[in-house]
């Protein structure tokens, strides 16, 4: 996936697709867990649409809910939620910091060999 440190720094272009590949993952991943919450707060707390997809939206975000949850199975989805959400994020992030941070690290490893 990533090339190995004995291997020479990929190109700019080569970089910039995986980036572009990365991106879009980290993008599906915030939208499908935007999707789930929403859903959720919509089927199981009564929420209209929008309201379903700001709550799942400032909960992902580690914000906190907007509204409060009427029913035992609300609040135990957006216990859940919430819990998912802490890793769902940092996940994503990671997605999109990891090209760069790869790309950095073969760059420091290349002037490291050459000394």
């Amino acid at each position: 996936m990533f090339e190995h440190r004995s291997e020479p720094l990929a190109d700019r272009a080569r970089f910039w697709r995986r980036q572009l590949r990365y991106g879009g993952l980290a993008v599906g991943f915030v939208g499908f867990s935007l999707f789930l919450g929403a859903w959720g707060y919509a089927a199981l707390g009564g929420l209209d649409t929008t309201d379903a997809l700001l709550n799942a939206a400032m909960i992902l975000a580690g914000m906190g809910p907007v509204d409060p949850m009427p029913t035992e199975a609300a609040k135990v989805f957006s216990a859940c939620y919430a819990l998912y959400s802490g890793v769902a994020m940092p996940s994503a992030v990671a997605m999109l910091l990891a090209p760069p941070l790869h790309r950095m690290m073969h760059a420091l490893h290349l002037e490291e060999d050459r000394d």
